[in-house]
């Protein structure tokens, strides 16, 4: 008994925990409240939503856990999918059109990162910033209305083709990027130094640890990843608005702190923030099954987030 409550006690203590137990509540309330929510067709619906969610989230827990913001990526994901579908309408090639979307993406971040750390700006004004810029420009180009990719190209499968049991392949890709970016966060130097910078870069840097180098390589990430989102959802919708992804960055951030992330910096995991990714799609799609008004749904990120936030106060403390 005492091994198992020392195991207990034990598990508590890992940042994963918050959002264990939101996911296993929620689940267990929507489940009372649909039949439908158990079936494998509001899973791979719940899946879909979380993907992109949480591909950007991966992104933004890295920026995050080395003492960052970014809330350009809502923006960033409306353009990187602009782009790829302005350029396939043009004739140039769509796989081509999509390596050049993630491509700018990555330049965006690197923007951001130049911004932020040449001029000392913080993130969360620069990041604010460029959203606004992009999104404005994003309306300039197309005079608000959405922009359609026709044919049916095979990059548009390989992002986001449905696959047995009505799955889709960026459910499959969600999983190997959080998978990929826990064991580089976890199990490698380039990890330890990102941990190191957030928790604080005056000590990372008289360590050794190019502070400024690895923000600003976060950066990069954190819009590449943005940018490789926004394909997704071209992918899975063939059709892009001037407004897409609009409130994205307050949900990216939101399942990475119910994940377990600091806001401080230096604590975090990518597997936690791919759960939060999972919660706020649970939530999203359950809250539809449920027949709730669709503007509950932000409030019931709020709760969640708040309650996340709590959880993860506590067992820190312990």
């Amino acid at each position: 008994m005492p091994n198992l409550m020392a195991k207990f006690r034990s598990l508590t203590r890992m940042g994963e925990f918050g959002v264990f137990i939101s996911l296993l509540c929620v689940a267990s309330i929507f489940a009372l409240l649909s039949e439908e929510f158990l079936t494998p067709s509001t899973w791979a619906g719940i899946l879909t939503v979380a993907s992109e969610i949480g591909i950007i989230s991966v992104g933004v827990s890295f920026l995050m856990i080395s003492g960052e913001f970014d809330l350009s990526v809502s923006s960033v994901f409306a353009v990187s999918g602009m782009t790829m579908a302005l350029l396939s309408d043009l004739g140039v090639s769509p796989s081509l059109a999509f390596l050049v979307a993630i491509l700018l993406s990555a330049c965006i971040g690197a923007a951001n990162g130049v911004i932020t750390l040449k001029f000392s700006i913080p993130s969360f004004i620069s990041t604010l910033g460029m959203m606004m810029f992009l999104r404005g420009v994003l309306l300039a180009i197309t005079g608000g209305f959405p922009i359609e990719m026709t044919g049916e190209p095979t990059i548009l499968y390989v992002l986001s083709g449905r696959m047995l049991g009505g799955f889709r392949s960026s459910a499959l890709w969600f999983l190997i990027l959080v998978l990929i970016f826990q064991i580089i966060l976890g199990l490698t130097p380039y990890g330890n130094w990102t941990y190191a910078t957030g928790n604080n870069a005056v000590f990372a840097r008289a360590s050794g640890v190019n502070a400024r180098k690895v923000k600003f390589i976060n950066f990069i990430l954190s819009a590449t990843l943005a940018g490789y989102s926004g394909c997704i959802a071209l992918a899975r919708f063939r059709i892009v608005e001037p407004l897409a992804g609009t409130g994205l960055e307050l949900e990216a951030i939101a399942a990475s702190v119910i994940g377990g992330c600091s806001l401080s910096g230096g604590v975090g995991s990518i597997i936690g923030a791919g759960l939060g990714a999972l919660l706020v799609g649970m939530i999203r799609i359950g809250l539809v099954l449920a027949g709730a008004p669709p503007y509950w749904y932000r409030g019931f990120i709020g709760v969640i987030l708040v309650a996340a936030a709590i959880i993860y106060k506590l067992t820190r403390r312990r």
